[in-house]
């Protein structure tokens, strides 16, 4: 269940020439530089819809039912690009959030519930009070969950039972929010004649990005902010009014920075730095500022390039080691990015036109390998793992969707392998002139 055409090798070069046995395939997966100088760039392409068909949310548009078990299993060839494991479908809620954790597997729905899967397999799950799982982040034996009520639960798994998970707490805790209630500073006007207190959100989490090494927490708000956790005591440490729409994504990254994407069209970097006995943060400068809605955004593991997914089916991308400039354009899909995930060298985009592209970048250059075909409803979320049984460079995809399904596929990064394989080739020929060597003295 994946679409793959050999001849359709797209690359980010405008000068290299592009192959297609189906000319309008081609023209929607390519990729180029921007000819802007500068840090920020302002998107003059024109802009395509990006609203979702009433088909795509309809409740019969469904996997099909004749799976009897919930994952529905298929061969795997090693030799191939990319491949469908299979597909775990439950009739319970449209799929919005994934995270991983070893071997485990966390889906957050619509229905409230969040499931845990092991081996392809259901392993338990919980359910919250209220409010659709918008966002799943693990850190630190600790399950974060943003929602749609403006809430972020936090779980502990069972020392006793690993299948069992217990809800610890919440952000913010009961006690601060008592606590900042009886100031009356502590309240903001978060709409018009509408006050709230600034350590809680007041509209829908949309995402959660966690910063590992200094403990801290992130999440971002339709609320039109982005929020900052301290983990270990469960503290808002800082508000801030980042857009004037609703910030759709939040990813931090190395050295401080922070990266918001808005629905007002913009993406902002800012950067977390002491001030005084304070650490806050502050804004640095606006990289992108368009008509359509930024709807999701991604860093690369080595924190170099920043990627951006838009509401017209375009992918902008910024270069960390040449002060954040323009790198370029990736154009894979006819509909909205709704989310981005990156891996070693490979780039993956999960659209509202039910497909999801897979890219590898070289430099600036990205070329989309493949195109994963198969989810009836909009690519919602992904997440990425090492294919630890694999030989060579190996990943593997988890796909959640508005199709109520979640996809695992398997995709190597051809030209990795091939380096790999070089490699070991070249081990052997040194090791058989070694044996020569030794064989010529006896």
């Amino acid at each position: 269940m994946y679409h793959h055409s050999p001849n359709m090798v797209v690359h980010s070069d405008p000068n290299i020439p592009r192959m297609s046995t189906d000319g309008s395939e081609c023209m929607a997966r390519q990729s180029s530089f921007s000819t802007m100088g500068g840090n920020s760039f302002i998107d003059e392409v024109p802009k395509m819809s990006a609203e979702m068909s009433p088909m795509m949310m309809s409740p019969w548009n469904q996997v099909s039912p004749f799976a009897k078990s919930p994952w529905s299993q298929q061969s795997d060839d090693s030799g191939q690009l990319s491949s469908l494991i299979g597909s775990l479908v439950r009739e319970e809620g449209h799929i919005y959030s994934l995270a991983t954790k070893g071997d485990l597997l966390y889906t957050g729905s619509d229905s409230k519930n969040i499931r845990v899967w092991k081996n392809l397999k259901e392993f338990s799950g919980f359910k919250s009070a209220s409010g659709l799982v918008k966002a799943i982040v693990i850190a630190g034996g600790k399950i974060f969950t943003g929602h749609q009520d403006g809430k972020i639960r936090v779980w502990k798994v069972s020392p006793k039972n690993p299948s069992i998970h217990k809800r610890s707490g919440s952000l913010p805790t009961l006690k601060d929010l008592f606590k900042a209630s009886i100031r009356p500073s502590n309240y903001v006007e978060v709409k018009r004649h509408r006050s709230s207190l600034w350590i809680k959100h007041s509209d829908a989490i949309s995402c959660l990005s966690m910063n590992a090494e200094q403990g801290i927490l992130y999440s971002s708000s339709w609320d039109r902010t982005f929020k900052v956790w301290r983990i270990s005591d469960s503290r808002c440490l800082e508000s801030v009014a980042a857009h004037e729409d609703a910030v759709n994504s939040v990813v931090t990254s190395s050295e401080g920075m922070v990266f918001t994407g808005s629905a007002d069209g913009t993406v902002k970097v800012w950067r977390r730095e002491m001030q005084g006995k304070v650490t806050k943060h502050f804004f640095i400068q606006t990289l992108l500022q368009q008509e359509c809605a930024v709807t999701a955004l991604a860093v690369d593991p080595t924190g170099s390039i920043v990627y951006c997914g838009s509401s017209d089916g375009m992918v902008n991308f910024w270069e960390r080691e040449k002060n954040l400039a323009h790198g370029g354009v990736l154009r894979g899909h006819k509909l909205a990015v709704l989310c981005l995930a990156a891996r070693a060298r490979l780039v993956f985009t999960g659209s509202a036109d039910k497909t999801i592209c897979v890219w590898r970048r070289e430099g600036t250059i990205h070329t989309c390998l493949s195109v994963l075909t198969g989810h009836t409803g909009p690519v919602k979320c992904l997440a990425v793992e090492d294919d630890e049984d694999a030989k060579g460079q190996r990943y593997i995809i988890y796909s959640g969707s508005l199709d109520k399904s979640v996809k695992v596929w398997n995709v190597a990064d051809q030209e990795g392998m091939h380096l790999m394989q070089q490699q070991q080739v070249m081990e052997v020929n040194s090791a058989s002139e070694s044996l020569r060597s030794d064989r010529s003295y006896q």
